[in-house]
């Protein structure tokens, strides 16, 4: 990203949201999901995630008492008094995520690989990476954060500084994917394998294959085995 970061104002028109406190003027260059988690608290937007058995929002006042300051969230009700704080609000905190991945990603322009597939993902990710550094400046998905969450944190650490992006991107159930596209953006694609993961959310590997395809819908090259009828079908 340019490492100047973006407002509180740019925030809210990337993802759609309601500037809530502050003049929107505040900056930020980092995010951060998790308050168990070290972060250094200037510069660093926190995003308030909902999930089934876990809402963030309740960190929100511990949150600011460690100096944190521009919040993401959906309930602004819980954010303590202080002019001090800068705040967007959205319907969904997830969503907006990955519409800012995605706002930044389009401000990017380098090449990014897009890597997806039953198994193997995160194995041909490091053989990239550690056959390219040294010659290249790469930024890669850390481990295996290829999730709903783990890709618009991986794909925010993309900058013009860096000459090639290697990102995974996981599915488990039809329409996943359509999110993660715009996320990633690959201009090349690797198709790694059909397998038996998450088998029981599609009803064939053709299915399954189909979707995950999509990921590659404006790549200008994919990389696949052409002996996996279902992948060759899909592409």
């Amino acid at each position: 990203m340019d490492r100047a970061g973006y407002t509180m104002a740019e925030l809210a028109t990337a993802v759609g949201g309601e500037l809530l406190r502050g003049d929107g003027k505040a900056r930020f260059a980092h995010l951060a999901i998790d308050s168990r988690k070290p972060f250094h608290p200037e510069g660093t937007l926190f995003i308030a995630l909902k999930g089934e058995r876990h809402d963030a929002h309740r960190y929100l006042p511990e949150l600011v008492e460690r100096g944190v300051s521009c919040f993401l969230v959906s309930d602004g009700d819980v954010l303590p008094n202080g002019e001090a704080l800068h705040a967007v609000r959205v319907t969904d905190t997830l969503d907006a995520l990955q519409r800012l991945a995605a706002w930044h990603r389009g401000h990017q322009h380098g090449p990014v690989v897009g890597i997806t597939g039953s198994n193997g993902k995160t194995i041909v990710k490091e053989w990239l990476f550690q056959c390219l550094r040294g010659t290249t400046h790469l930024v890669r998905s850390p481990g295996s954060w290829n999730s709903q969450v783990g890709v618009p944190l991986s794909v925010w650490e993309l900058g013009p500084e860096h000459e090639l992006g290697i990102f995974e991107a996981g599915i488990s159930r039809p329409g996943e994917m359509e999110r993660l596209r715009p996320i990633v953006a690959p201009t090349i694609g690797i198709f790694t394998t059909i397998g038996p993961a998450h088998g029981e959310n599609f009803p064939d590997d053709t299915a399954k294959a189909l979707e995950k395809a999509k990921l590659f819908a404006n790549s200008r090259a994919l990389v696949y085995c052409r002996d996996q009828t279902a992948v060759h079908a899909a592409v």
